[in-house]
């Protein structure tokens, strides 16, 4: 019996002295009479629209998905930038490609070209190139991954600088980081994941190398990035890498740049802590 009403027959309401606080739970038809309809589960091709751009290699009027700004819920931000969003992987529709001549590449970068690079899309992507039309109401990760990698190869073949076939590489790699979210939420395939998760360690591996490269040798910004954060970037890629003393040097310089915003600062702060716990573990 609880206690918590006793005492109340001396104010002559003894009756009330058993009285449940809570009423029973009520079935959920009960609870949501009047309230209206249940809100719809957020579906992905409703935050999606059809944009429609011009081949800057054949001229061509093509038509992108991508997510509409503002629409999507950002739930976090990984270590290395990812933003992660409720109910689409905003990754997928960062690149355009054109089904016509093969010219594929990040939003950022499909705009015009100087002649010599179209003359090497031209000779290198479009004489072979053999599209497959798109028919699906979203992007699949695997479709998404193609179109990457057309993209890295785009850049490759147009001699594009380091810092967008890094950008690229980095991207690639949070798509396969999303792919792997996906698999183990729907049937954990270890196999299939233990392949991604080798795929997305080569590309962080090269996205490190060429926003180093990068940093050597252009100009800021770098692929609409300030140096600090560049240097953030390398940070965090070197952690994972385990050259833990460019992390650490870039750590350091991050957090006593007075030009850091306190964002960036926070986030080098949470990768210190990180760096520090592993290299208590290497000495135990």
């Amino acid at each position: 019996m609880s206690n918590l009403l006793s005492g109340l027959s001396k104010l002559g309401l003894g009756a009330l002295e058993d009285a449940k606080i809570f009423e029973e739970p009520k079935d959920d038809k009960a609870v949501n009479k009047g309230k209206g309809a249940e809100v719809p589960e957020i579906q992905e091709k409703d935050l999606l629209l059809e944009r429609t751009f011009e081949c800057p290699v054949c001229d061509s009027k093509i038509t992108s998905k991508m997510m509409k700004t503002g629409k999507a819920k950002l739930l976090h931000t990984d270590l290395d930038l990812r933003a992660v969003y409720e109910g689409i992987d905003a990754q997928k529709y960062d690149v355009i490609s054109c089904p016509v001549c093969g010219f594929t590449a990040l939003s950022r970068f499909f705009k015009p070209m100087p002649a010599g690079q179209i003359k090497l899309i031209k000779e290198n992507i479009s004489k072979n190139f053999h599209g497959t039309p798109h028919t699906g109401e979203i992007y699949t990760y695997e479709e998404a991954m193609e179109r990457y990698k057309l993209a890295l190869a785009c850049a490759i073949v147009k001699q594009a600088r380091n810092s967008e076939k890094a950008y690229i590489c980095l991207k690639s790699a949070w798509i396969l980081r999303g792919w792997q979210e996906e698999l183990t939420q729907k049937n954990n395939d270890k196999e299939k994941l233990a392949q991604l998760q080798a795929e997305e360690k080569e590309y962080l591996q090269n996205a490190l190398e060429g926003f180093i490269a990068a940093k050597e040798s252009e100009n800021y910004p770098i692929c609409g990035m300030d140096e600090i954060t560049v240097d953030y970037l390398i940070a965090v890629l070197a952690f994972w890498q385990g050259k833990f003393d460019v992390a650490s040097r870039l750590i350091a310089s991050i957090l006593t740049s007075p030009s850091a915003s306190a964002r960036v600062k926070d986030k080098a702060r949470e990768l210190k802590d990180a760096l520090m716990a592993e290299l208590k573990k290497g000495k135990e």
